[in-house]
């Protein structure tokens, strides 16, 4: 096992690493719309998605893989109503094949944000 984290991503807010390689798979911890320049989270659900998935890309490139190479993610969002809007961002960042991919609404995600991204992928 290999930690991996990156100033291109937020940092982990408890005890878990941004993300772990180990047997020739990446696997992401979910990321946040933070910007971790800043701190600052964005409005709106669209602009949340592209802030979250930008995370997950810095993430991955920072292990040395790609965005291409995610095989499954989940993402948690607040409100099933956003769903459209997030995959209109989601089809920005991956192409086909798709990943596999569950989407579960939750009552309440770190820092009251829109959603939450995790990733899983190929080295």
């Amino acid at each position: 096992m290999k930690q991996i984290s990156t100033h291109k991503a937020p940092s982990a807010i408890g005890p878990y690493s941004q993300a772990i390689k180990a047997g020739g798979m990446l696997f992401c911890s979910g990321q946040i719309p933070v910007d971790p320049a800043t701190g600052v989270i964005p409005e709106g659900v669209e602009a949340q998605a592209e802030q979250a998935l930008t995370n997950v890309k810095n993430l991955i490139e920072a292990a040395g893989s790609s965005i291409d190479n995610v095989v499954k993610t989940t993402v948690f969002i607040k409100n099933m109503d956003d769903f459209a809007a997030i995959n209109g961002i989601y089809a920005k960042y991956f192409t086909e094949p798709f990943p596999a991919r569950s989407c579960v609404e939750v009552a309440r995600l770190p820092k009251d944000v829109l959603l939450e991204v995790e990733a899983i992928a190929e080295l």
